[in-house]
């Protein structure tokens, strides 16, 4: 089957890595690629009065950058099964990406984060954590600009199994992790001594929806922010991808939530999967 994977670009060099990346994690399958670049431009952010005339100018410009970024990536790609489509619009990007989605059946979103450098910034630059918010249609893969690829060997996983999963929602975790027979090490931070009922059944019912899957259950004590926590556990197991479920009260909507403080904030160093689940 051939996958849909939409990137999108400011044309900067955090975006090349991340279209890098994509090019060489989807290497070896069959893929459309879509760049998409978004030439909103809103009268608020400028005294400028907007015409007709200028906003052509504006797309002239995202058109032919985007060219220019599909001539390059085809020269640097090696898989015959790749091809690549540029995608103009003048949506904002968070609307632009949520049209991609529906029009185009995107199965992935690959997107380049800069993070963020004061004490009351997220800890992704801002169109990525809007992205994280706001996307519902489809996984997106946050990619630092920091980030070298390796094959992804191992992902981690955190839950604090308060709610079921099913078949549905499980299975992008399952298909990333099949593109390199990756092992999952699910993370609970342990917040509470004892897990609930509730979570008990919960986890049964992951155990038995990864059983195809090499896995492996992992408990950490609630020794600091758990954007803290779960860095240290990236370190300590090196961990090649970060995956987790977006919903309300989740462990993602929290750390983005979480202003980074030095020494103990959490900093992207690895690429971040995040999943929606409504």
């Amino acid at each position: 089957m051939k996958r849909s994977i939409l990137i999108p670009t400011d044309f900067s060099d955090n975006a090349w890595r991340a279209l890098a990346y994509a090019l060489k994690l989807y290497t070896k399958e069959e893929c459309t690629f879509y760049f998409l670049n978004s030439f909103y431009f809103s009268s608020s952010q400028s005294r400028t009065f907007i015409t007709t005339h200028f906003i052509q100018i504006l797309k002239d410009s995202s058109v032919r950058d985007l060219k220019e970024l599909k001539a390059k990536a085809e020269k640097e790609n090696t898989n015959a099964g790749h091809t690549f489509e540029i995608i103009a619009s003048g949506d904002e990007l968070l609307y632009a990406i949520a049209n991609s989605i529906k029009k185009y059946t995107i199965d992935m979103v690959v997107m380049g984060t800069k993070g963020a450098t004061g004490v009351n910034k997220f800890f992704f630059g801002s169109n990525t954590v809007k992205t994280v918010q706001n996307i519902k249609g489809c996984p997106v893969l946050a990619v630092p600009g920091t980030t070298e690829f390796r094959i992804p060997k191992q992902i981690a996983f955190p839950t604090d199994f308060n709610r079921p999963y099913d078949t549905k929602m499980l299975q992008p975790l399952q298909n990333f992790a099949a593109l390199y027979d990756a092992h999952i090490n699910i993370l609970h931070i342990n917040v509470e001594e004892n897990l609930s009922n509730e979570q008990n059944k919960n986890m049964v019912i992951l155990k038995e929806h990864l059983r195809e899957n090499k896995h492996s259950f992992h408990w950490m004590p609630a020794y600091n922010k758990k954007s803290a926590v779960i860095n240290d556990f990236i370190a300590d197991l090196n961990i090649d991808i970060l995956a987790m479920f977006n919903y309300k009260h989740s462990i993602i909507e929290n750390i983005t939530k979480e202003p980074i403080i030095k020494n103990i904030g959490y900093q992207p160093t690895i690429p971040f999967l995040i999943i929606p689940s409504e």
